[in-house]
Formats: C-alpha cells, structure tokens, sequence
C-alpha cells in the first residue's frame, strides 16, 4: 500500500482546527518533553494532545481512537558568539525601561537570536510509528494538510491559557479620574523648585489633585524614599490621588491613588494639573519614575548577589530531588511550595511514587486532569530526567566555567494554569503570596483525595483554644484543624537588639540630612525560631470579650496549643507587621532555625481539674436598629449567624 493510500485510511481520525482549541504543541502532556527533546513531540491530529516518545504509545494504547500524529523535532543550534562566551557583532543587551518581562523594552529572557532552529515535520501513524516525512509527500489528502497547518500557525495551548508577557506597567483608570473634586484654594504650584510641606525633602514629591498640596512619599524597605507625609495627607483629608513631581512631561506623569492603592492612569490629568497653575506641556522630567525605581531594584546586585552568591562558583547539582523550577514571570510563590511539599514522603508517594497508576487513569483531557498535572510536577522534579549535566559536561568536565553549566529545570505552565483556574489571583501572572497559594493547593488536594490515600493528613493538625474570662475565671476550650503555623515575628526581642537601636539612630540622622544610609550598612534584626515560638505560645488578651458567665463585656486571655501534632509541621513567619505610622512594612530579619527543637511543652491538655466551663449557647442580646422590623431583625441574626460561622472555617 501506497503512502498516499495509507494516509487516506486514517482521514475519520483527522480533525482540522477551527480556531479557539488548545493545542498542545509545546510540551508533553504527561512529562516536560518538548519538541527540543530527543525524540521530539507527538501532536494528536484529533484530540491535539501533545506526547513524548515515551508516552505516545500509552496514549495510543488507551485511546485508539486517536492512531495519526505530527511529529514535531526541533533542533537549537547555538550561533557562534551569541551566548557571550565568543566575539560577535551584535550590539550590548538593552537596558530595560520598562517593568515587564517578554514586551518591548522590558526584560529580555527569551532566547531570540542566540540559536538557530533546525525543525523537523512528519507524519506518524500508530503503533508502528510508521513515519512520512511532510510536506515532501505529494498529493497529501488535503484535510490532513488542513489539520496539520492549522497546528503549526496556532500560538498553542501554553500561550493561549497563559499570558507570557507580564507588564508592570499596565495600569487601570482610576474610579476618582472623572468626578475628582478640586478645590479652590488659589493653590499655584511652580514649574519647579518644590519642597514637602512637612519635612525638608526636595525628591520623591507627590502633588495632592485635590489640594495641590505638596508631601514627601512612603518610606522604602531600604530607608530611603520619602517620610510617608503623603500618605499622612490622605488620611487626614481622604483626597485620594496624588501626582509625582519630576515625572509630568506631555505624554503622562506618575498617578497614585491611595484609595484604591495602586498606581492609576489620569485621562484628565492636563485639566487636573491646569487647575494648580501647571502647563503639562510645558514640563521637563526631572526624576525617576516609579517604573524606573523598580527596575533599579530588580538590576540591583548588591543584596540580590548576596542572596544568589553570585561571586561564588558555585557546583550545579543533578539527578533525582535537585531539579530546578523556571519563573513564568512572578511564579516564585508557586514553585517554592512545590518544591517544599514534594520533600515530604507522602506527597511522593501520592504523586511520584504512584505516577504510572495515575498515567493508566488519566483522562483524554489530561491537561485538565489536576491529580495528573500534580503527578507531571512531581515526576519532573523527582525523576531526575529533567536534571541532566550538559553534553558538553559529560564529554568533558572542565569543558566550561560552572557558571555556564546550568540544568534544564521544567516550567509548570500547565499546572499553574489549572491550578489557578477560576481563582481571582492565582489565574494572573500577578505577585502573590505563598501560604494563601499553599492554603489553596491543600485544600485542591484534599478535594481530589476522597476516596484515595490522601497526603495532606500528613500536615494536618488540631489546635486548641482556651479562653478564660478574666473576672469570672471560667474558661472555653475550642479545637479547630490546620495545616499551617502561622508564627510572629517579635523584632523587639532580637538578639541584637542595642545592635540595631545604634543602627537605628544612625539612619535617622542621616535622614534629618538628607543623606541615605549606604546599603551595605545595613544591619538586620537576628532572631531565633525558637523566640518566634515562643511569642506565638504566649496569652493574647481579647477586649471587650463578651462573657456569658457575667451576660456582660469583659476581657479575656486567649492561649493556643497543639491538641494534635501533624506528621510534618509547616511553619509560615509572618513577615508584615503595622509600623509605628500605621503603614504595612516588610520584616526584614536573619531567622536561625536549629535541626531539632522539642515542642511537648506546647501540648494542650484540655480542661483540668478545678477549672468551670463558661455556659455554651449564650449570645450577646442583639439591639435592634432604629425602625426595623422583625424582617430586618431575622436578617441581621441569619447574618450574624454566617459571619461567626464562616470565621471558624479553617482549610
């Protein structure tokens, strides 16, 4: 039988795209394979499911109905010079000028330039992978052309379910732009020359649109920055957006409105300036904008490089367990906890260990399958298949400076766009927090659990709760479940702490000069785990504490111990703290953690002997509002209700 006939016995088998399907082009559905691995990527011309050598005869095995793929093997071949390691032509790297990874003028981390791609297309027809190279065959049935050229022009399923571009810079019109009140205070503001109202700095001015107003702006993680007056003017007047000076030219100027706490963008901004007596047109930058502040502190070597030992040649590590994880822009928070939890032998077990019994149930739809996306994470980070020492590394081990070696690592893009789907953050390309991503994934796991060995029991926990009234003397014991230990930070109690009161008074005199304290000064706040701990075991006094021992208010001590201990305890520091001015800051502490420490004294013990229990079932009277009726009054209890209901609720 002819190539042509054979093809033609498959066309029911075919399907051409239509526009608005993922195609799995990119990466194997099952591992991270790719069509750069050695034996390239099986495309579905059906189902458009994407699989590496090792798996497309499973696929095929379980869903026969799917015999016909595209092969699809690429191959880089590095241009001589293009890594750096070579003289070449080519101009220096941009400096970036715009907060963003993968647009123009942002980030640079894509790979155009330094290879060339050599690709290879066939067709292969299962289970005997019998191959036909494409386009070469002549008089191709036409809808398997159709299906195959629809494929290769598609942006593929990656890209379509995840933005890879991420822009710091894009910025939404603020809700106060259209209606802001500006007041006529015969408030004229120069083109130049300006100074805080508050305090003696002449930089990083913020204009207040309301009030023309002008005030220093919030004080940085690093000291430097402003002396928060802008902030102090919000809150005592409410106006909500602000301007900064030294970045209005006649196409924009920085906006911030601190009731929505974000920068915005100001339509109207020419009018708004106008009002304050300055032209827009007319003006020149002469400070940075907030874009090329941040910038500056992702180019910044000096702590980073500490952190990264950059000035060290360090030795890469491979093999099983020391896979690396790429950030998909911000993905930091999700690759840290994936790599923690598959530390822990249950997790392995569940996901690695159990990784071939998952692939056999796997759905068709496996990218929409979380306990198979879970057991592709697991497998990739675990296998050691995707940890390989470089070619070259093998062929000769001094064949380059460690700094050259680095391992492949995977990119989760499948499963942070299945576990992020339908969540409000976790489905963006936004910063985010690791113990509410971790808090999310547990809860995920444990729905998709039921019935199976479930992993998350490992982590979970009873804490319990004593509440003693203070004037009675009777007490509450509450249990409730966790999965997490959200501890204090005490920076009060630091090791060292005259250390840092000497460190302290510095810098604030440095400010009152207008100087900064140089960054390699800096002296951090040295703790133990231990004193963290400690500080979380100690009585938290609960104000105006409604005891049902006195049918009264009253003020109650508050004490939590473990009633159970997990299996693995996690441990999350609390890393943000309310200053002195009531504005959120960012701990910045050295932690010691010893390899043991002993936690039975933390034990709950439940109700003791001599202790009186506060009557149960008794709540506050409820005062009715001013002219509702019983309707209004039902409602306000079903409310309240909810409320004290959904405040129990721990994942």
């Amino acid at each position: 039988m002819s190539a042509l006939e054979t093809l033609y016995g498959y066309l029911p088998c075919v399907k051409v795209p239509r526009g608005g399907e993922k195609i799995y082009k990119d990466e194997c559905i099952y591992c991270y394979d790719t069509p750069e691995s050695e034996g390239g990527l099986f495309v579905c011309l059906k189902s458009y499911m994407g699989l590496c050598h090792l798996h497309v005869q499973k696929f095929y095995e379980k869903f026969p109905e799917n015999p016909i793929y595209l092969h699809l093997k690429r191959t880089k071949i590095e241009i001589s010079g293009a890594a750096g390691g070579g003289e070449t032509d080519d101009p220096p790297a941009k400096k970036p000028t715009r907060l963003a990874i993968g647009v123009e003028g942002g980030f640079d981390v894509s790979e155009e330039g330094r290879y060339e791609i050599q690709e290879e297309i066939s067709i292969v027809v299962m289970p005997g992978y019998e191959s036909f190279p494409y386009p070469s065959i002549e008089d191709t049935p036409v809808q398997i052309q159709l299906a195959i050229e629809g494929i290769l022009k598609s942006s593929g399923a990656d890209k379509q379910s995840a933005v890879e571009a991420w822009d710091g810079e894009v910025r939404q019109v603020s809700k106060h732009a259209d209606k802001l009140e500006q007041l006529d205070n015969g408030v004229k503001v120069p083109p130049k020359g300006w100074k805080c109202s508050r305090c003696d700095l002449v930089e990083n001015l913020w204009m207040n649109l309301t009030d023309g107003s002008i005030a220093c702006g919030r004080r940085y993680f690093d000291g430097s920055g402003g002396n928060n007056h802008a902030v102090d003017q919000f809150r005592e007047t409410g106006f909500p957006l602000a301007v900064k000076l030294g970045t209005i030219t006649p196409t924009g100027a920085d906006v911030y409105s601190y009731d929505e706490d974000e920068m915005v963008e100001d339509p109207h901004l020419a009018r708004h300036l106008q009002h304050f007596g300055i032209n827009m047109m007319s003006m020149e930058k002469t400070d940075k904008t907030m874009t090329e502040l941040e910038i500056d502190i992702n180019q910044r070597v000096g702590e980073w490089a500490t952190i990264q030992e950059s000035d060290k040649q360090l030795k890469p590590m491979y093999g099983p367990g020391y896979t690396g994880m790429k950030n998909m822009g911000n993905s930091c928070y999700l690759n840290s906890v994936m790599q923690v939890i598959f530390t822990l032998p249950d997790f392995r077990k569940r996901f690695f260990e159990d990784y071939d019994l998952i692939l056999n149930r796997a759905p068709e739809e496996a990218p929409n399958d979380f306990t198979t996306q879970m057991a592709k994470v697991g497998y990739g980070l675990l296998s050691g298949t995707f940890s390989n020492p470089p070619e070259e590394e093998m062929a000769a081990a001094a064949a380059a400076p460690p700094a050259k070696k680095v391992q492949n690592g995977i990119t989760p893009r499948m499963f942070k766009t299945l576990i992020g789907k339908g969540h409000t953050e976790f489905s963006t390309n936004r910063q985010q927090d690791a113990q509410e991503f971790f808090l999310h994934l547990i809860n995920i796991i444990d729905r998709h659990s039921r019935g199976t060995f479930n992993p998350t029991v490992s982590l979970k926990y009873m804490a319990e709760e004593r509440i003693q009234c203070v004037q009675s003397g009777k007490v509450r014991y509450k249990q409730r479940s966790d999965y997490l230990l959200s501890l204090p930070v005490p920076v009060e109690l630091a090791d060292n702490r005259e250390e840092l009161v000497v460190y302290e008074t510095r810098k604030r005199e440095k400010e009152s000069k207008g100087e900064k304290m140089d960054p390699k000064d800096l002296v951090r706040a040295k703790l133990s785990l231990q004193t963290c701990l400690d500080s979380w075991a100690e009585p938290e006094s609960i104000q105006d504490f409604y005891s049902s021992a006195l049918q009264a208010r009253s003020v109650a001590n508050k004490t939590t111990r473990f009633a159970t201990f997990p299996n693995y305890l996690m441990v999350h520091l609390k890393k943000f703290t309310i200053g002195e001015d009531w504005v959120p800051k960012k701990l910045d502490v050295s932690m010691s953690i010893p390899d043991e420490f002993d936690l039975e004294h933390l034990r709950g013990k439940g109700i003791q002997q001599g202790e009186e229990e506060l009557p149960e079932g008794e709540e506050p009277p409820m005062e009715e509002p001013a002219g509702a009726g019983a309707g209004a009054t039902a409602a306000a209890a079903t409310g309240q209700s909810k409320a004290q209901g959904d405040a129990n609720i721990s994942l």
